[in-house]
């Protein structure tokens, strides 16, 4: 192993061949829902593969081996599911359980259990198998779902976090935590008017068809 990680290219091969499989056919689910009518739980589906110099970063700080980084580095493979409204994070993780073309190996629940610093997302860990040339490997793929505020607020904070190196000053650590709940508090605000929100939504669309026919 330490050998083969010592070839990138090779070891984060079958890395990024499950995430390019994975955003393919978890796009296709917000597909169908058009295909249907029906509104779609997910709005866009994006992924990656983490950068060495942060694979390696991690290892560091986690005091993990490099020959246990398949077993125990969960997020070298990793997706995200953005979603209009809090509810649709359930509906979305429903539809990740009952699938079978991978197993779920862990859920971890930051929008009920948030973090100290305000951080909200959902979390699911699965094992999805690739086939290569030597035969099916299974890579471990963290999903975060989450809205599109709770990205907004994700986003910057992990930029602070690389400025500070994750000690933050206490002013921008209070107004942090005050920018999530500002955050949550719209997703509320826009759940409770989430009928209307659909309801306009689906005339803009309907309109649009019209002027593109």
């Amino acid at each position: 192993m330490l050998a083969m990680v010592k070839h990138w290219d090779l070891f984060l091969g079958p890395y990024k061949q499950a995430v390019e499989e994975l955003k393919v056919k978890l796009k296709g689910i917000r597909t169908q829902y058009e295909m249907k009518s029906m509104h779609c739980p997910i709005e866009f589906v994006t992924g990656r593969v983490k950068p060495i110099a942060s694979i390696l970063d991690k290892a560091t700080r986690k005091g993990i081996p490099l020959d246990r980084l398949e077993e125990e580095m969960q997020d070298i493979a990793g997706l995200r599911m953005m979603c209009q409204f809090v509810d649709d994070i359930k509906s979305v993780v429903e539809l990740l359980r009952q699938r079978t073309d991978f197993e779920i190996v862990e859920e971890r629940n930051y929008i009920s259990q948030k973090k100290d610093s305000g951080y909200r997302s959902y979390h699911v860990v699965v094992r999805y198998p690739v086939q290569t040339i030597e035969g099916e490997k299974n890579i471990l793929v963290e999903i975060q779902i989450r809205t599109l505020a709770m990205n907004f607020w994700a986003t910057i904070e992990h930029s602070l976090n690389y400025k500070y190196s994750g000690k933050f000053p206490e002013e921008i650590r209070e107004r942090l935590q005050r920018a999530a709940e500002a955050a949550y508090l719209l997703d509320e605000e826009m759940s409770k008017i989430r009928g209307e929100i659909q309801e306009a939504q689906a005339i803009f669309s309907r309109k649009k068809e019209t002027k593109d026919e």
